[in-house]
């Protein structure tokens, strides 16, 4: 079992299977009644039909509101089309809304819990490797807007997180490597097993245990570092690594061009890049000195797409420069001093950062 602890109390990563949610709602102090189903349509076929099922026969009644699948539900509109449905269903502040699917239907699903009535109990039912690694934990919740990605949102911890290993099954190879875009940046941030694991058994992650004891691993890493640092003071920033690349290339490219993860594993590479030009002290070219070489070999296993070519690279610099990491003084990029030893870098030379992108860029082919 994992816990989060968070400002306010804390709640439990429970790996198990989809079912159990009833038995985990009441444990939450939970009583039954209405409860709002946030999910898409991809993910309801799959899911919604068993869960609703499951929660009926507890004497729930759920209420599902199904989005349309990708990113581009992740937006203002599509907030304000589930709210409006979620009110319809008449609910009070102890009806909980279960977030069941990825990344895009957590955080949008965890935007409505956090807004509507000013705050319902929120459950993250995740179904893919990015989700049960990273997005379904911490409290993080938003929506992007046409000037970047995750700009309007709220910290809002859900009651609990239920990861069920037996999803991971069904996802088609694209979303598990995007996810496992988000297990490699935890593995270069501590560095240790987790890194080893993934050096040695990379073509074992088709097996479902070897895939299943990677996630709980990535899960524990976010799970301990936003224990420590819930509202990205300190070393939660470090978790941002290659997204500052990755983010502005998703609005650069249009949302649902690239997947996120295929975006942050472009921006991986360019962070190390980055990181190792910094820790020369002057632009390196496309082969990145030790110990950057190792890291950077791990970092092309996840084999991204290529860039769109009606990508202009000023178009990423632009989108760059709205990103929400940076401060008074700039941008501030997360770079590696060395496998596991994070450190943020602000006033970093342009040319550094324009370097690190071509060698990105070029290296998505």
């Amino acid at each position: 079992m994992i816990t989060v602890t968070h400002a306010t109390g804390r709640y439990v990563l429970h790996a198990a299977a989809l079912a159990g949610a009833p038995q985990r709602l009441r444990e939450a102090g939970l009583a039954p009644g209405l409860a709002l189903v946030v999910t898409d349509a991809t993910v309801a076929g799959l899911y919604l039909d068993a869960l609703a099922a499951a929660l009926r026969a507890d004497g729930w009644q759920p209420v599902p509101v199904v989005v349309a699948p990708g990113e581009g539900s992740k937006s203002l509109e599509t907030f304000a089309a589930v709210c409006d449905a979620v009110l319809a269903a008449g609910p009070d502040r102890g009806t909980p809304v279960l977030a069941l699917g990825g990344g895009v239907v957590g955080d949008l699903g965890g935007f409505v819990a956090a807004t509507v009535l000013r705050g319902l109990p929120l459950v993250h039912l995740p179904t893919t490797v990015l989700a049960q690694v990273d997005s379904s934990i911490g409290g993080k919740t938003g929506v992007n807007t046409g000037r970047g990605k995750n700009l309007v949102g709220a910290f809002y911890p859900p009651r609990f997180v239920l990861s069920d290993p037996a999803a991971l099954a069904t996802l088609p190879e694209r979303e598990v490597r995007t996810g496992l875009a988000e297990v490699v940046k935890h593995a270069l941030l501590v560095g240790g097993g987790l890194f080893g694991t993934l050096e040695r058994d990379w073509e074992r992650l088709g097996e479902a245990d070897v895939l299943a004891a990677v996630v709980r691993e990535a899960a524990a890493v976010k799970a301990r570092v936003v224990s420590e640092d819930e509202r990205e003071a300190g070393a939660r920033a470090f978790l941002n690594l290659g997204h500052t690349f990755g983010h502005a290339l998703e609005a650069a490219a249009g949302y649902g061009t690239l997947t996120h993860g295929e975006a942050v594993a472009v921006g991986l590479r360019a962070a190390l890049h980055l990181s190792a030009s910094l820790a020369s002290g002057a632009t390196v070219g496309d082969t990145l000195p030790a110990p950057f070489d190792r890291m950077d070999a791990l970092a092309a296993r996840l084999d991204p797409p290529p860039v769109p070519a009606i990508v202009p690279d000023e178009a990423v610099f632009a989108a760059m420069g709205l990103d929400k990491k940076r401060d008074r003084s700039g941008l501030r990029f997360v770079v590696l001093d060395g496998l596991g030893a994070p450190r943020l870098a602000t006033s970093v030379p342009e040319a550094l950062v324009r370097a690190a992108w071509a060698y990105a860029r070029r290296a998505a082919g």
